[in-house]
C-alpha cells in the first residue's frame, strides 16, 4: 500500500486490490482498451479497509477489488462502500452474489470442495461436509488453518444451515480426524494427498484447476479427485471474488462503468479461462479444464446471510482449538 495518493489521476479509475495484479490486469487492459478509461491500481495482501477508513473523504479510491465474502460484508458493514443501483449489474448478477443494498458485487464463484486421494478413498465414499467428522477419517484429513477466511466462511455456512451447537460438534469431530497441523494453502493440502500425508482435504476449486494447467503441479493434482459436497442436499458452498464501489469515490461514473464491465459477458469469459474460476453470470462457459469436471449444484443461500456468522465461526475455531 506505499504507491502515494498524488499517483491517481481525475477522471481515471482508481482501485485498490487484493486481488494480484497478474489476475486482473488483462480484465483492466480490455476495459481501457475498449473505454478509453486508464485504471490505477494499488495491490495489498491487507490493510486495504483500514487504509479506506484513514483517507475518509479524502480517499482517492474508486473501486475496491477483494476476495472472500468476509471483506465484502466488512466493506458494507464498516459503510465504506456506495450503495449503487445499476440495472445492468443487477440484470447480470444473481441476487444471492451481491448485496442486497448494492453495496457490493461478486464476480466469480469459487467452490469449497472436497479433495479425496484416487488410490485410497473409493469414489463416493465421502459426499458430504458432514462426512468430514465421521470416525472413519481419523487421522486422515487435511486443512489449512481455520482461521483462514475461506474455512471461516465455510463454517459459517454450517452454522447457518445447523446452528451453532450441532456445528461445534461436527468442527470438534472435524478436528479430531486430522492427520497433521492445520497448515499452508490450499494447494499444499492436495499435494499433501499425492505424498501420502491424509487422504482427504478441504480446497478452493480454482486451485485444483491452477494445479492441472502447469505441468509441474500436474503430477500432485492427478493424484487426487475433486468431490462437490452436498450434491444431494442444499449444494455446496461457494465463495466470491467481488467489488464494490468506494464510498467516497471521485470518479463514479467511471467507477459503475468498471463494474458493469467486469459483469460482462467478455470479462466474465476472461475470468473464467484465466484463472479457472466459475463466473458468476449465467451462461459464461467455464474453462475447459473446469468444465470436465461437470455441473454442480451450488448452495443457494445469500452469501450476506453467511456472513452474518462469521464472528461466531471464528470464536468456535479458537474455543475447539482447532488450529492447535
Amino acid at each position: 500500500m506505499a504507491a502515494p495518493v498524488a499517483g491517481f489521476a481525475a477522471e481515471d479509475v482508481n482501485v485498490y486490490s487484493y486481488r494480484q495484479p497478474y489476475l486482473i490486469q488483462p480484465l483492466i487492459d480490455a476495459f481501457s482498451e475498449e473505454t478509453g478509461i486508464k485504471v490505477n491500481v494499488v495491490f495489498a495482501k491487507q490493510g486495504i479497509l483500514e487504509r479506506l477508513e484513514r483517507e475518509g473523504r479524502n480517499s482517492p479510491a474508486d473501486v475496491v477489488l477483494t476476495v472472500d465474502i468476509g471483506r465484502l460484508d466488512e466493506l458494507a458493514s464498516k459503510d465504506l462502500s456506495l450503495a449503487v443501483d445499476s440495472e445492468t449489474l443487477n440484470k447480470n448478477i444473481p441476487a444471492e452474489y451481491r448485496h442486497p443494498e448494492g453495496k457490493w458485487f461478486g464476480l466469480t464463484r469459487r467452490a469449497r470442495v472436497i479433495y479425496t486421494s484416487k488410490d485410497r478413498v473409493e469414489e463416493g465414499e465421502i459426499t458430504r461436509y458432514e462426512d468430514l467428522a465421521d470416525n472413519r477419517w481419523n487421522d486422515r484429513v487435511c486443512t489449512r488453518s481455520g482461521k483462514q477466511d475461506y474455512n471461516v466462511a465455510l463454517i459459517a455456512s454450517m452454522i447457518a444451515h445447523h446452528g451453532e451447537a450441532e456445528t461445534e460438534k461436527w468442527l470438534r469431530g472435524l478436528k479430531d480426524n486430522l492427520a497433521r497441523k492445520p497448515q499452508g494453502g490450499d494447494r499444499d493440502q492436495i499435494r499433501a494427498i499425492a505424498e501420502g500425508v491424509c487422504d482427504v482435504a478441504v480446497g478452493n476449486s480454482y486451485y485444483y484447476g491452477v494445479m492441472l494447467s502447469d505441468p509441474e503441479q500436474k503430477g500432485p493434482a492427478e493424484a487426487a479427485r475433486l468431490v462437490f459436497p452436498n450434491q444431494d442436499g442444499r449444494g455446496t458452498h461457494v465463495n466470491l471474488s467481488g467489488a464494490a464501489i468506494a464510498k467516497h469515490a471521485p470518479n463514479r461514473e467511471n467507477a459503475m462503468a468498471f463494474l458493469e464491465f467486469l459483469s460482462g459477458e467478455e470479462a466474465q469469459q476472461m475470468y473464467a479461462d484465466l484463472n479457472y474460476e466459475y463466473p458468476v453470470r449465467e451462461g459464461v462457459t467455464p474453462a475447459s479444464i473446469v468444465s470436465e469436471w461437470g455441473d454442480f449444484k451450488a448452495d443457494d443461500l445469500p452469501l450476506d446471510e453467511i456472513a452474518k456468522y462469521r464472528e461466531a465461526a471464528v470464536k468456535m475455531v479458537d474455543r475447539v482449538g482447532y488450529d492447535n
